[in-house]
Order: C-alpha cells, then structure tokens, then sequence
C-alpha cells in the first residue's frame, strides 16, 4: 500500500489589506488599497477583497485603481506591521509541526505527515490552524491540502477567501485533467498564448504532449509541467529556506531619461543591496537591471560574474553595461530596481583584501 505524504499550503486572505482593516475599523468592509498616492506614481502593493471587484489587482498603478474605485480608500503599507504578524503565524504553523517552509509574508507550507498519529485528518488540522490564526489575530487563512507541494498550492486558491480545499490521491488526475491550463504554476501570459494557439487549454490537453515534444516546444517548464500534469512533485518542504535573492527599486517622482539622473538613482539601490549583503553576510554573482519605460514595458538585464561581489562600488562597476544595453537615456523611464541572486556564504568564498599600500 502507498504511503504518501499530507501537505498544507496556507494562504492569508488580502494579508496587507486585511492586517489594515483590522487595526482601522475605518476601513472595514470598505474597497481598501495599500499602496501609494492614488495623486502620484505609487502602485498597488495589496487590497481588499471589497476593492477586488472592480478589477484592482497588486502592481497596478495606484491612479488607474482610483479611477476604477474613486471611492477607494488608500493607505500606506506598513511592513514592520506585517512582519510582526507574519512572524506570529509562523509561530502557529511550528506549534503544529517543525517542518515549516515560509514562501512569504503571508504564506507557507506545512509536512504534517508526521504527526498522522496525532492529527489523523489533515484537512481537520488545517482547519483547526486556521481556526486559531482567525481567534489569535482576527484574521483569515485558506488551506490547501494534498499530497505534494504543487496540488497543495492549487488548492488553497480554490475556496478563497477563508476556504478550505483538499486533494486526495485518488482523485488528483481527474483534478488536474479539468484544470485550466493557466492555474498550472509556471505559466504566464506568454506561455499561455503560445499553449492556446496549440490547442492546449486544460490539463487532459497537455497530458497528451509527449516530454520530448513539451521540452522542444516550451524548454525546461515544459519538463516541469510534464510531471506537474502527472501529478509528479517531489519537492520537500524545507524548512530552512534559503533566500535566493535581495532586491531594491523605485518607482520615480517623475519620468525621466535624464543618464546622470539615473545613475543616481542606480547608486542610491546599489547602497541598499550592499546594506542588505551586510545584514545576512552574503556575496552575490549575478546583477539584475530592472527598466520600466513610460509605456510600462519592462525589461531586465543581468550578468553573472565569476567570483562573488559585496560592496556598492563592485555593483556599480557593472551597472554602465547593463544600461547600455536598454533604451536608457532616449526613453523616458519610470521605475528603476537593481537586485542580487546566486548569494553565496560570504565567510566561505575567499576575498583579495584591500592592504594600505595598494590604496591611492
């Protein structure tokens, strides 16, 4: 007989916004929007379900959401709130099981397979922990459950908000037969065009693509959907996440295309991620540019160095070439962000110290 394991995805439901009505009754049962000035060039960091029915979604611009709801209310984020928050919910998750893998701020997974003993049902566990998130913090959760870490995921996003979805073993195929081909994780707006023109629109529709096929036509999320489709996930859940990159931008006061401007915009983000590769002892080898244009296209530019870098100036010695190679300087840009990945245990990798007489 199988064995397989039980997992939980756990999901806050609008955290920011959520966290937000809560504190301010003000905003209760209001069209609340975290973000910035709806008068200026901030965007929609989160908002309320109330606020979700008129389209606004995360990342939009704050002004086109009020024109959408000029009846929105709008408020700062506050991450130092929502980090006091997140770090108590987390302390509710390990009072079930040690096997806890954050994803973010507001959600998590959980391997409660071994505590079948304790919990026989994980669906009744999962609605025993969102039970006392909402009595501890008065706030909801959605759980997903099944057998491994993808199904789970899906499932939390079934019975939003405040709902509860379990996956059985025995009936997952069918699951992922009828899933839409865009709730499959991986799947963006791009690659689900290019699925659709192929006449794959569901799960049943992929399944029938042979790997060779999928890997030729899509590349490696192809080989990844082959086996999420199969209902094939063999990811642990690691509770000892590592943080695979650190990131800083920003969204400019006004438009510009003005290089010298922009350069010092590039060094005031390349501080903050030598701040950050100082707070966690780390190093990095790959730089990404981030250029969003008056248009809101964007587009990234990266390189990977051979050895690692942690300061400012070695982060801004490869800034020049990475805006060459955008439009920088003859389009009007919007936002700015620099961010590091490939982070590598700074005591581990070996550094030519600077000595005082190599110093002019």
């Amino acid at each position: 007989m199988d064995t397989f394991r039980k997992i939980i995805h756990i999901d806050m439901d609008a955290f920011f916004a959520s966290i937000e009505q809560k504190d301010n009754a003000t905003f209760r049962g209001k069209p609340l929007i975290v973000g910035g000035n709806p008068k200026g060039r901030g965007v929609v960091a989160a908002c309320s379900y109330e606020a979700r029915k008129y389209g606004i979604h995360s990342a939009m611009p704050c002004a086109q959401a009020a024109r959408l709801c000029p009846m929105a209310l709008f408020t700062p984020p506050r991450m130092e709130r929502y980090i006091e928050i997140s770090s108590h919910i987390m302390s509710i998750f390990r009072q079930y099981t040690a096997i806890v893998e954050p994803l973010s701020l507001d959600e998590a997974f959980l391997d409660v397979t071994s505590v079948g003993d304790r919990y026989p049902s994980a669906t009744l566990l999962a609605k025993e922990i969102c039970q006392q998130i909402y009595t501890e913090l008065q706030l909801t959760a959605s759980a997903g459950i099944s057998y491994n870490k993808f199904l789970a995921k899906v499932a939390s996003d079934i019975n939003k908000p405040h709902g509860i979805t379990t996956i059985p073993p025995k009936s997952a195929q069918q699951f992922l037969d009828t899933l839409p081909i865009r709730k499959f994780f991986g799947v963006g707006r791009v690659t689900e065009k290019k699925m659709r023109d192929l006449g794959i629109n569901s799960g049943s529709d992929l399944k029938r693509w042979e790997l060779e096929s999928l890997v030729s036509s899509f590349g490696k999320i192809g080989a990844f959907l082959y086996k999420r489709v199969r209902g094939i996930d063999e990811r642990p859940v690691e509770p000892t996440r590592i943080r695979q990159s650190i990131g800083s931008e920003t969204t400019l006061s006004e438009d510009t295309k003005d290089l010298a401007e922009i350069h010092t915009i590039l060094a005031e983000l390349a501080e903050d991620l030598e701040n950050s590769l100082l707070k966690q002892d780390k190093g990095a080898s790959t730089i990404t540019l981030k250029v969003r244009y008056k248009d809101f296209r964007t587009v990234t530019r990266s390189t990977t160095l051979k050895s690692a870098i942690f300061s400012r100036r070695e982060i801004l010695e490869k800034v020049p070439d990475l805006l060459a190679a955008t439009h920088a300087g003859t389009e009007e840009i919007r936002l700015l962000g620099l961010s590091l990945s490939k982070l590598t245990d700074q005591r581990q990798v070996p550094r030519q110290l600077q000595f005082p007489f190599m110093q002019r």
